[in-house]
């Protein structure tokens, strides 16, 4: 299929190389190594036969003039079910789908009469019947007809699709969930603690419907000496493993989704509804099994003491957040008179929280400030607004339980040397480090961090920050430098947090590592070893990205620790389900940023034409993306559309400067757009600047005689490409990863003299 390369490559280039194929929406793609070094770039020609998502081996051929690594398919290793959606259409005559998802590349051929009932125009759900070849298009069959695209929710069948989302229960699991009890049986509280006296309560948010948490804080003595004040806290978390036994239906759908997924008007839980909204969910004034954990604090926030042990409780009150932060604001409130026999347990709880941010201030714990938004629709799925999600004291009353309640999860495991899963996040690498040191120093942010540094140094530059227009974006740099959170048997610390030792407990209706540690502390409890299920044998591909994962897991300090022996076969399980709940937990994050691109450009459909005022959030050599004001969304201005001259993209202070004016658009700056297009395939919103209005003021004047681009501007526009925001050779990216990008290449500019070995 694959003609040899007639190039003479280096020895080095040789090594065929095993990998999955990214595809691009403008046709090149990328050879994603397993053995996690760069990724090789596919020119066009060497996609018509591959699809995104397929296993290959290949083989450098070149390096391009900027150093990168180029390659040639040489065999397609795996071909994976590709259920690919899109749009069914009919063009002279012949049937054919065009991929929602553009990494695809190429639109699939149905054959006559295998359309199935699916009409032109509707979104469909295609099987491949044959795959792609040098001189063919792929060819497929209508499978499933999921609507017209404008249908309430079609946003969320696409993705729970495009991702490969479990969206549907298996029939073993719904019949199993049909045999458990509608409430608490006597013979389930054998063996518990009644807590049914003590008055714990739920705070979520108004539109929450499973809760797996509830709270309880009583002043203590903690010590012999009788000065010594604290508190005790009662963590008490809905106990699922009860129900849910290690093999059945319905542990194997759960450990298949390894999360809920969250979408605007919608979740697709882990648990079936009669578990996760019903039996498992401490909902108020009914009993409901619990696992505990009873912790004694000081009066400096350490955790003097703990213990767990199963119970039974009852809810005295489902509080929202705004409900509790009411109270806290004001104690005699209309707030606190309707529930003013739990002011007082607020209060506790109130207290023990301030202690507890004074260790973490003293751990050095990083807290950055990131807006977060969410999106309000009515009853037609329309979308109504968009609005920034307020963090009140109750939101981090809750936060900060829940972190002590997971610490010593995570202490109780390891102190009892039994395997289980960790929380584990990572500090910056060696060339994360440079990079950030380079971005603040272009930003004149005046601090930066040492050779091996602490959570601490991070938290005092963006202390140090707050207050600057360009804050969040200072803040989405330090966290983007830190690694991906993942789960793992080995523990390596969780960095951000600053704990040595750290895992997730308080949710195990929704996350299936949760379910795992609680099935740990009970085998623990029960001076038992709790065994994971057999598993299938993971593929040689699968155990190099566990054994990958698993050595980038550094310690805070970023001195390795000796890991488990790689022989044990039960590290090795319990690598495989951590390598399994971070790729699902990845899987669902981006599932639900897909659909909330495609709202927002929905939403921003109906608003085109208009003018907004909005912050410049990344400067980069096509265009500047600004977030809207009003809207809190995000477009692209392209330097197209910037005005009649040349710009120039200075890497070191993240800004284009016009070469004739001297107009500079930097992060930060306060502009005037207009919307000018919508794509809603690409998920993708331009702006058009607006060069009227104060936002421009006092930034150089613009000569308004300008009527077409001069030939540097057209220069620019070519150069930059208005296709596509990306080079050949480069995967499309955000504006953040467009931005670290030209940090780095500006790093790499001003380098001085290589560092001598820490060894």
């Amino acid at each position: 299929m694959y003609s040899k390369t007639t190039a003479t490559p280096d020895k080095g280039l040789l090594d065929e190389i095993e990998g999955v194929i990214q595809g691009h929406r403008d046709g090149h793609g990328f050879v994603v190594r397993d053995d996690g070094e760069s990724d090789i770039y596919l020119p066009p020609n060497e996609m018509r036969a591959v699809l995104h998502k397929d296993r290959v081996k290949a083989r450098i051929v070149r390096q391009d003039r900027r150093g990168r690594p180029e390659g040639r398919v040489l065999e397609i290793i795996e071909r994976p079910p590709h259920p690919i959606i899109g749009r069914l259409l009919h063009e002279s005559g012949v049937w054919l789908v065009a991929p929602e998802d553009k990494r695809y590349g190429q639109d699939v051929l149905i054959p006559k009469g295998l359309t199935g009932t699916a009409k032109p125009g509707q979104v469909v759900v295609v099987e491949l019947t044959e795959p792609p070849s040098l001189y063919g298009q792929p060819v497929g069959r209508v499978k499933e007809v999921l609507g017209e695209i404008d249908d309430p929710g079609m946003e969320i069948e696409i993705a729970v699709r495009k991702y490969g989302v479990p969206h549907e229960f298996s029939d073993g699991c719904i019949a199993l969930a049909r045999t458990l009890p509608d409430a608490v049986r006597p013979q389930d509280k054998r063996h518990r603690i009644d807590l049914t006296d003590v008055p714990l309560v739920t705070i979520d948010g108004e539109d929450a419907r499973d809760f797996d948490d509830a709270v309880y804080c009583e002043p203590a003595q903690v010590g012999r000496a009788k000065s010594a004040k604290g508190w005790r806290l009662l963590v008490a978390i809905a106990d699922v493993s009860h129900y849910v036994e290690t093999g059945s239906a319905i542990d194997i759908d759960a450990y298949d989704r390894a999360t809920s997924v969250y979408f605007p008007r919608r979740v697709i839980p882990m648990l079936p509804e009669k578990l996760s909204n019903g039996l498992c969910s401490l909902n108020p004034r009914v009993e409901r099994l619990c696992m505990v954990c009873d912790m004694l604090i000081t009066a400096t926030g350490e955790i003097q003491a703990y213990q767990f042990y199963p119970a039974v409780m009852w809810s005295h009150a489902r509080f929202t957040y705004t409900e509790v932060a009411a109270i806290l604001a004001n104690t005699r409130g209309p707030e606190a008179t309707r529930h003013k026999d739990r002011v007082t347990d607020l209060m506790n709880l109130h207290d023990v929280y301030r202690a507890l941010l004074k260790a973490r201030s003293v751990r050095g714990a990083v807290d950055f400030e990131t807006t977060e938004t969410q999106i309000v629709c009515d009853d037609n799925g329309r979308i109504e607004k968009i609005v920034p999600r307020v963090r009140n004291e109750a939101h981090r009353l809750i936060e900060e339980a829940m972190l002590a309640a997971n610490v010593c999860s995570a202490d109780f495991i390891q102190e009892s040397k039994h395997a289980g899963l960790f929380r584990v996040h990572e500090g910056p690498t060696p060339e994360k480090k440079d990079i950030l040191r380079g971005y603040l120093k272009a930003m004149a942010v005046g601090l930066t961090i040492s050779e091996d540094p602490l959570p601490a140094e991070f938290q005092r530059i963006a202390q140090a920050t707050k207050e600057r227009p360009d804050a969040q974006q200072i803040h989405t740099m330090l966290l983007r430098s830190m690694q991906q959170a993942i789960y793992t048997p080995i523990n390596s610390g969780h960095f951000g947090l600053a704990y040595d030792a750290y895992t997730h407990f308080t949710s195990p209706i929704r996350r299936y590592p949760d379910l795992l540690v609680h099935r740990v502390i009970k085998a623990i409890l029960s001076d038992r070893r709790y065994e994971l299920p057999a598993l299938p044998t993971p593929g040689e591909a699968h155990e190099k990205l566990a054994r990958r994962l698993a050595s980038r897991a550094a310690a805070p300090t970023n001195k390795p620790k000796k890991p488990a022996p790689a022989t044990s076969r039960e590290v090795q399980a319990w690598e495989a389900a951590g390598l399994h709940c971070s790729a699902n937990e990845r899987r669902a994050d981006e599932a639900s940023r897909d659909v909330e691109a495609w709202l927002k450009c929905k939403y921003m459909r109906e608003h085109l034409g208009e003018e907004f005022g909005g912050v410049v959030t990344a400067a980069t050599s096509f265009g500047i993306f600004v977030t809207l004001d009003a809207m809190y969304v995000e477009g692209l201005v392209h330097i197209t559309e910037l005005g009649g001259e040349y710009f120039k993209f200075d890497e070191a202070r993240q800004e284009l400067r016009g070469e004739r004016t001297g107009i500079r658009y930097a992060i930060g700056s306060r502009v005037r757009v207009q919307v000018s297009r919508v794509d809603l395939d690409g998920r993708k919103i331009d702006f058009r600047l607006v060069r009227e209005g104060e936002e421009l003021a006092g930034r150089g004047a613009r000569d308004k005689g300008d009527k077409g681009a001069p030939p540097a501007a057209k220069a620019s526009a070519k150069r930059s490409g208005r296709k596509s925001t990306t080079e050949p050779g480069e995967r499309e990216r955000s504006p953040i990863q467009a931005l670290k990008a030209s940090v780095k290449k500006a790093a790499a500019k001003t380098k001085g003299k290589p560092r001598k070995s820490r060894r």
